[in-house]
């Protein structure tokens, strides 16, 4: 047991030996989506590419466009791209609001969700 947390415990010294060279930093963030005025634009995934310092039986392995899914899909969903420009403010929460909430539910007047849906009932 004493043996198996040892070499536990210098897994982690050991491990940085297995790589070729120190990954690299500079990854993207989320500045690298554009707003032409109407829409978000995805990254161009060929400007993200971090070269491989990794090599495979002496064939360098391929680049990784690091970052180039999360911020696409990002471009894609967001509700309102002119917050890349010029985010709204934050108002804060609403006092009244929230202790208004607190108190129904605490005497048991819970206002319900409207009924409406977009789903239908399954049916088997």
């Amino acid at each position: 047991m004493l043996l198996r947390l040892i070499g536990i415990g210098l897994l982690p010294l050991l491990l940085p030996g297995c790589m070729s060279a120190t990954p690299p930093f500079g990854f993207p963030d989320a500045s690298v989506i554009d707003f032409d005025g109407r829409q978000a634009i995805a990254p161009d995934c060929a400007t993200l590419v971090q070269p491989s310092h990794l090599t495979d039986a002496g064939f360098a392995r391929p680049g990784m466009p690091f970052g180039c899914a999360t911020y696409t899909n990002l471009a894609v969903m967001l509700a309102r791209p002119a917050d890349l420009i010029d985010p709204l403010p934050y108002a804060g929460a609403d006092a009244t609001t929230a202790a208004g909430a607190v108190r129904r539910y605490d005497e048991g007047r819970v206002k319900q969700p409207n009924a409406t849906s977009t789903t239908s009932p399954l049916t088997h």
